[in-house]
């Protein structure tokens, strides 16, 4: 699974594991969240949209169930 550095002002990162299907999303605020089942279009498109935030809110929040993720402030140490 590979992470991919985007430009957003909402989102940081966003990595998909096809063998899941899961989409995992790193925000600005370093929290990352996993959402099942995505169909890899669904990631493709995402990559390739103008507006990542805008396209995440419209296809993907809401559409598909997710789980929190820690994140570095999660961790101790």
């Amino acid at each position: 699974m590979q992470w991919h550095v985007i430009q957003s002002t909402r989102l940081a990162a966003i990595a998909y594991d096809r063998n899941k299907p899961l989409l995992y999303l790193k925000f600005r605020d370093r929290t990352i969240y996993s959402y099942s089942e995505v169909p890899g279009p669904v990631f493709e498109a995402l990559l390739r949209a103008p507006s990542k935030g805008q396209y995440f809110n419209e296809h993907t929040r809401g559409h598909f169930a997710y789980q929190r993720r820690a994140s570095r402030q999660d961790k101790s140490g």
